[in-house]
């Protein structure tokens, strides 16, 4: 049964009600940063919330941790300075802390959750980026509501759970895979690609599973494919 299918009467709900949202508080953090809390009968999904403060574009990106959760991503807090990064150029950015991490079912419920959110705000395009276990939770997310998302762009990204990843449909895809990953090999990331079939896969030279040493390089091509996915036309700082 697909994670929206209603047991009785076979409707489809939205990924917010499967997510049976039972209370949920938030407070601004800084100006333009908003913290969400969802309470639900399978745990509290967190959400840092990057807001364009001189206002939105119909565009969004939902960043995803790995298997034991984070809100920070790989490298540097590489999702933190993309926040920034976005949301000074007027795109909206979520990072989202999983309710069961490594619970691929429940994760990807709270990923179209997040999508679900930014297209409610006035977003018709998300981009997801997923770390690792969350790599795998974009792919799989990214096919399932293509109608709303337009890219994908993962780090040192397992394959178990991409298995779905030719629903892309030549979809925009980046990675970013270290050639000394100690956990992940970066064939991970070409059997991905493979069975994608397209793609644009960035090995990066002596760094581990979390890019600790591609942090610049991360955020300088990842924010200027996001201007080219969006077409913003605005140049990276």
């Amino acid at each position: 049964m697909a994670a929206g299918e209603d047991q009785q009467g076979g409707d489809m709900q939205t990924p917010l009600d499967v997510l049976g949202i039972m209370a949920s508080q938030q407070a601004m953090l800084a100006p333009g940063l908003r913290h969400i809390e969802m309470y639900t009968m399978r745990g509290l999904l967190g959400i840092l919330w990057h807001e364009p403060v001189g206002g939105a574009r119909d565009v969004g990106v939902v960043m995803m941790g790995g298997a034991m959760g984070g809100l920070m991503g790989p490298g540097d807090a590489l999702y933190n300075q993309l926040g920034e990064d976005l949301s000074a150029r007027g795109v909206p950015a979520m990072r989202i802390s999983w309710r069961k991490p490594n619970d691929m079912d429940a994760c990807c419920v709270d990923a179209a959750a997040a999508v679900q959110m930014m297209v409610g705000t006035g977003c018709d395009r998300v981009i997801l980026m997923g770390h690792s276990f969350g790599g795998a939770v974009a792919v799989r997310v990214a096919v399932g509501l293509s109608a709303m998302v337009t890219g994908v762009v993962t780090f040192a990204t397992q394959s178990a759970g991409c298995e779905v990843a030719g629903g892309l449909d030549g979809r925009p895809l980046l990675m970013f895979h270290g050639d000394r990953d100690e956990i992940l090999p970066v064939e991970a990331s070409e059997v991905v690609r493979a069975i994608a079939g397209s793609g644009e896969l960035r090995i990066m030279p002596g760094d581990g599973h979390l890019l600790a040493k591609s942090h610049d390089v991360m955020r300088e091509e990842v924010n200027a494919w996001c201007d080219t996915v969006f077409a913003l036309g605005e140049a990276t700082e």
